[in-house]
């Protein structure tokens, strides 16, 4: 009896594990359509009087700061996503899953960016104005929220990380998106209680937060002065 040829398989949870290069370039190409659609939301000046350009271009300023904000925004968490990945050796269904969440809350940041420029324009309802920021703060809580189950995942599955990528990396970043959640959350009320600016103060605080903890907490300038 002729013996059968022998089919070399992978294991099943191998043969599912992916090069990541797809899912970064994918992921890149979002972030770059995102960035561009918020620059389309900056309108042109138009019936203002001859002499008048420059006040019409100055009287514009709610969206050229809606534009800045949101741009930091992006941009940072670009580092953090590319920081991320630069960690990642393989992807499976479930990392593709989580990162387009995170794709998905990311892509919707135009709308509140555009909403929260209009409500700032001159002469503006200061409830209306409430209104946006709290818009804002809710979707930027839900971007924050986007990133909750990739640390917790990633710890759970070494097989799809770098060999120099430790466990107590994803266990300190696991921290990050809970302040996101925490501070985003905490900006509602804050923007009814005390106003607009105040809520946008909750922002830039948290833009700055996760510029500087980009490369992780532990190795971030906040973390070494932690440890200190």
């Amino acid at each position: 009896m002729a013996n059968k040829p022998t089919i070399n398989k992978s294991p099943p949870d191998e043969a599912r594990l992916t090069d990541p290069a797809r899912t970064a370039a994918l992921s890149d190409g979002i972030f770059a359509i995102t960035i561009t659609l918020l620059v389309l939301e900056i309108r042109r000046p138009d019936n203002y009087a001859p002499g008048q350009l420059l006040h019409a271009l100055l009287e514009n300023w709610p969206s050229y700061l809606a534009y800045t904000v949101s741009f930091l925004y992006i941009g940072v968490l670009w580092l953090n996503h590319h920081s991320l990945f630069a960690k990642i050796r393989w992807t499976n269904l479930g990392l593709r899953w989580i990162n387009l969440g995170i794709l998905f809350t990311t892509a919707v940041l135009p709308l509140p960016t555009a909403v929260l420029a209009s409500a700032l324009a001159p002469g503006s309802n200061s409830q209306d104005q409430r209104v946006a920021v709290t818009f804002y703060a809710l979707v930027a809580a839900a971007m924050s929220a986007s990133w909750l189950p990739v640390f917790p995942y990633l710890r759970d599955h070494p097989e799809l990380l770098e060999p120099t990528a430790l466990a107590e990396y994803f266990r300190a970043e696991r921290l990050r998106p809970v302040i996101g959640v925490a501070l985003y959350g905490l900006a509602v009320p804050v923007v009814w209680f005390l106003g607009p600016a105040v809520g946008l103060s909750f922002f830039v605080i948290m833009i700055i937060f996760h510029a500087v903890t980009s490369d992780g907490l532990q190795d971030s300038p906040l973390g070494r002065l932690v440890r200190l």
